[in-house]
């Protein structure tokens, strides 16, 4: 929010000679943040002056229009004449008055101003828009004076713009937003530097009368619980917004548009509140607040046709929708040029309603912005009575006698507070006293009363045998206000934060990582080692994403917990595996050109516990008790922690030095070894084999098993899967529980040998069905004590073979710790490895 110094001393009596400096702090103290505080007279240096259009020439022959101007700048230039300026702006004529920057002057930015030839012409200067200024962001068209503005050529134009103001630019945060206005922030600063406040809603406005302005039924009182409305008629259409109220509109960077809707926009300033001018004569019928019918049209002001959603609230008449209530109005009843006959509006609507509404339009109006951070439902009254003043005061017109007021707005609740829990939160001593002090000073009514037991130990609030408890009423401008931790913070934040203490607790003796954290450091690491890129995907997935998988209906994967509140609508549910994610990211990442990809991620997954209910609801005024936390705990899904990876393209690059190697199932089945190894899991713990499983090829995809129990899967994704989600060919992925792996045993140091090992290769042929890992298991379990290792390195088929044969070829390494080992030690242990073999699995050496 952008506000100029100057209004906000109309509501609070700011010290005339406040440094900047002071002004930022007091504002930082108060947890405002600030963006930056301009001194607006030291941002254009040199003649700035108020010029008057004396003549415009159309040029014609260029790509875009240009206009020759001859302006009167009385003795600014020192000669007197009419100053000849070069300008593309379209929204000015012969006799405006505009402002003009001369020669040697400097814009924001260190822009300097000189007298060049441009399109043909010499051109002595520049007429400004407000954005050449810095007053704001309109760059559409230069400043046009109004009509009152008592200023004549060549005087200096600095005091007629606002530029002999300071302009504070602040970032409110969503719970504070009654800071989004004048009103607001000078309460604030009269907090902070204890100066008087002046509050403009405490004006005098009549109540509703008999006879409403106009007929208005209210169908949602929750949606909407005040509507209030007022009528001038006999308006002036051609009435000029006042040259005061378009400065300050300009200083907040909101463009100025006509004089009944420049003094909504300025009194959403001022006061806080929203309000929306109608043109009662583009009105048909009675108006009716509701909820919008699904599928209904809207033509907001920003010329878009919206579809509505059933929670979306509008304004109607006869016709339909006229108005996105608290959003945006309606194209059908805005003020134009013609409107003389004037309905405001100022209502009250529900927060939560209108953000949803905002978000799901993308529209984040200025009303938007005010709306969902919470409005005073006491201003209404004050904001139409404001305006209907200031527009009969400036175009004229008769105010209607009439006012409509519908009131459904609830009383706030009080807030029980200990007057000794601002201390013993925060550290510091505040006497019942100050706390009292402090909150009345925010606005709240406060009552003193004795101690009193709870009635129910859960109570917000109430503390036993805490002496003086205070029963708060928080202001109406105030809805963030509703525990007593709100309160606690009012005190501190008043009071001075720098009051608070730095310190900081004792830190124990740390206990390093758990050993499933260190596991998940070595998987990360394993898979970083082997070139795969760590990412990380957002956990949300949408229905569909089920059936692009291919999983089955009974797939359990398929029961996901839903967000109550997601941030899509399109991606609702959890994750219930990494792939659907990690999917997503390869796609996006192909499609930026990246051809060959391998990543993986380690990150829950999430599984619903079936008939766990609702969770137990629990206070802020108390540690919770173990069977509260045990009863939310049984209500919160299941979170196993997975590794998952992904290839596409090629795993080895080819080059110089030869070609390369493309992914496929393989890799991806290695990596689940690497993982296994990475956990402690021992080799012979761990088991590939064959398998089926949605989403991946039934051919090619294989299961890793840990003791008997299957802990994930590996290979190349089902061709239906790939061409659904439009990943390239042959792109494969492999998931695996870490939570299901047992815990690593202990590991022996390994003894170190320093005779030669004995090196003998084998190649057993056996039926294509018999997996690799078995017939390693054989051979290990019987060549004995002096085997060392033993290592699969190639697997060939052929029609020598036979049909359904192949041969596994594996390299074994034996070696004695004692001793060297003779020919016959090692081929004996051969030979009994390869009796096992054959049979277990009907293996024969391969050429015997």
């Amino acid at each position: 929010m952008r506000v100029s110094v100057s209004w906000l001393r109309e509501c609070v009596d700011l010290p005339a000679d406040l440094p900047v400096g002071d002004l930022e702090q007091a504002l930082v103290d108060l947890g405002i943040e600030v963006e930056s505080i301009v001194d607006l007279r030291e941002t254009v240096t040199g003649p700035l002056v108020v010029g008057e259009v004396l003549e415009i020439e159309e040029l014609t022959g260029f790509k875009k229009p240009i206009r020759f101007c001859r302006v009167d700048v009385g003795a600014a230039n020192g000669t007197g004449e009419p100053q000849e300026i070069v300008c593309g702006a379209r929204n000015f004529a012969p006799g405006d008055r505009v402002v003009v920057i001369l020669p040697g002057g400097v814009l924001p930015g260190g822009f300097v101003i000189g007298a060049r030839k441009t399109y043909g012409h010499n051109s002595n200067g520049m007429i400004c828009s407000a954005k050449e200024l810095g007053l704001g962001d309109d760059h559409s068209g230069i400043i046009v004076l109004p009509e009152d503005t008592k200023a004549s050529p060549g005087d200096d134009a600095r005091p007629v713009v606002g530029l002999d103001d300071v302009v504070v630019e602040l970032e409110i945060t969503p719970d504070r937003g009654y800071a989004l206005s004048v009103r607001g922030l000078a309460r604030e600063l009269s907090h902070a530097l204890g100066v008087p406040f002046r509050d403009p809603a405490l004006a005098p406005a009549p109540g509703a009368t008999e006879r409403p302005a106009y007929p208005v039924e209210v169908r949602d009182t929750v949606g909407c619980d005040r509507f209030a409305a007022r009528m001038v008629r006999g308006i002036d259409p051609t009435a000029q917004t006042p040259g005061w109220m378009a400065q300050r509109l300009t200083v907040a960077g909101i463009r100025s548009i006509s004089l009944p809707v420049d003094i909504t926009n300025y009194l959403m300033l001022e006061l806080g509140q929203p309000m929306h001018a109608f043109d009662a004569d583009r009105i048909s019928g009675q108006l009716v607040v509701r909820r919008a019918e699904p599928g209904e049209k809207l033509i907001t002001l920003d010329g878009v046709t919206r579809t509505l959603a059933a929670e979306d609230m509008v304004i109607s008449d006869d016709t339909g929708p006229i108005s996105l209530a608290a959003v945006m109005g309606g194209e059908t009843s805005e003020v134009i040029a013609s409107t003389t006959d004037v309905l405001f509006e100022a209502a009250h609507w529900d927060p939560a309603m209108v953000g949803r509404t905002a978000r799901r339009h993308k529209l984040f109006s200025e009303a938007a912005k005010r709306w969902e951070r919470g409005v005073d439902p006491t201003l209404p009254p004050v904001a139409l009575e404001r305006a209907v003043r200031l527009l009969s005061e400036h175009a004229g017109g008769t105010v209607g006698a009439e006012i409509l007021d519908i009131k459904h707005v609830r009383p706030r609740t009080q807030v029980t507070l200990p007057a000794d829990l601002p201390s013993r939160r925060v550290g510091v001593a505040y006497s019942p006293e100050r706390v009292v002090e402090l909150l009345e000073q925010v606005g709240c009514t406060v009552t003193r009363g004795a101690d009193r037991l709870a009635e129910d130990p859960g109570e917000v609030g109430v503390a036993v045998g805490s002496g003086d408890v205070l029963s708060v009423t928080p202001p109406s401008w105030r809805p963030d206000l509703t525990d007593p931790a709100d309160l606690v913070e009012e005190v501190v934040r008043l009071d001075g934060y720098d009051r608070v203490p730095s310190v900081l607790p004792t830190a124990p003796a740390g206990r390093g990582l758990t050993w499933q954290q260190l596991r998940r450091r070595a998987v990360a690491r394993s898979l970083a080692e082997r070139g795969y890129v760590e990412v990380l995907a957002h956990p949300f997935v949408s229905a569909e994403l089920f059936d692009q998988l291919g999983l089955p209906a009974d797939d359990p994967r398929r029961r996901a917990v839903r967000v109550a509140n997601p941030l899509s609508e399109e991606e609702p549910l959890l994750r219930t595996t990494l792939l659907g994610p990690l999917l997503g990211i390869l796609k996006r990442n192909v499609g930026r050109g990246l051809r060959d990809v391998a990543i993986y991620e380690i990150g829950a997954v999430f599984h619903p516990r079936p008939g766990a209910g609702a969770p137990p609801a629990m206070g802020v005024d108390r540690r919770p008790s173990d069977a509260e936390f045990a009863a939310a705990d049984a209500v919160v899904p299941d979170q196993p922690r997975h590794v998952a990876v992904l290839l596409a393209g090629d795993i080895e690059p080819a080059g110089w030095w030869g070609a390369g190697r493309a992914a496929g199932w393989a890799d991806a089945v290695e990596a689940g070894r690497a993982v296994l190894a990475a956990a402690g899991i021992p080799a012979d713990r761990a088991i590939v084999r064959a398998a089926e499983y949605a989403p991946w090829h039934p051919g090619r995809c294989a299961e890793l098993l840990v003791d008997g129990m299957v802990v994930g899967h590996a290979g190349e994704l089902h061709p239906t899967v790939v061409a659904t989600l439009e990943l390239p060919r042959r792109t494969s992925a492999m998931e695996l529980n870490l939570d299901a792996l047992p815990a690593a045993p202990m590991v022996s140091g390994p003894a170190i040998s320093t005779f030669p090992p004995a090196l003998i290769d084998v190649a057993l042929v056996v039926d294509d069905s018999v997996p690799a890992v078995e017939v390693q298991r054989a051979l290990t379990e019987r060549a004995g004590p002096l085997l060392e290792g033993v290592r699969l390195f190639d697997v060939y088929a052929s029609d020598q073979l036979g049909a359904g044969r192949k041969s596994l070829a594996y390299k074994l390494t034996f070696r004695a710790p004692d001793r060297t080992l003779t020919v016959e030690e090692a081929l004996a242990a051969r030979d009994a490895a390869v009796a096992e073999a054959a049979s277990r699995f009907g293996a024969t050496l391969r050429g015997a």
